[in-house]
């Protein structure tokens, strides 16, 4: 869904605006809502996030957010999962997690809905990509497939769902495949 201003909108302008739900993201001059989650990707961002909070607990080298709005480069994105290493987590004057993150995320991971545009979710990964990303994960339910963007490399498609999954380094090794990630569909 594209919210087309009356005027043209500017990146700050975009930010003083209240949130939307599901979160609407500011591509190119654009107000785009996300869509509205559906039952496969809910179930797919919570198992994960909780799979990667857990994994990352052991080692405190990274933390796993869901739907945190992420500003840079002149988009404000919203993905469904952003990880990001320890050190780079921005912190408030007591030193708590930031509210406001204008940064990259370490590692981004989007999980496709039905009738969501593929094209404008690999634009917000290469975006991502292009301001520091190490990583970016297109996940596809209905293909049962991940389309994996590593920084400085060709995509891959992986489908084999025995295969372990490349990760982006950050501080420990998860061992992730499709099966177990499309496992987590059954109830």
């Amino acid at each position: 869904m594209v919210r087309t201003p009356d005027k043209s909108l500017t990146l700050n302008d975009f930010l003083r605006l209240p949130e939307t739900e599901p979160a609407s993201e500011f591509i190119d001059g654009q107000v785009i809502q996300k869509p509205m989650p559906q039952g496969k990707h809910s179930r797919l961002q919570a198992r994960l996030v909780h799979y990667l909070t857990t994994a990352f607990q052991t080692t405190g080298s990274a933390d796993a957010f869901p739907e945190l709005r992420c500003t840079f480069g002149g988009r404000s994105i919203v993905p469904d999962v952003a990880v990001f290493v320890r050190e780079r987590i921005p912190l408030d004057a007591r030193g708590d997690v930031a509210n406001v993150f204008e940064l990259a995320p370490d590692w981004a991971i989007e999980i496709l809905s039905p009738d969501q545009n593929q094209t404008r979710v690999t634009g917000n990964l290469l975006h991502c990509l292009a301001h520091g990303t190490r990583s970016g994960w297109l996940l596809d339910p209905d293909e049962r497939s991940v389309l994996i963007f590593p920084n400085s490399e060709q995509p891959l498609l992986l489908t084999d769902e025995t295969q372990p999954l490349p990760v982006p380094n950050v501080g420990t090794s998860l061992g992730l495949t499709l099966a177990q990630i499309f496992g987590w569909l059954q109830v």
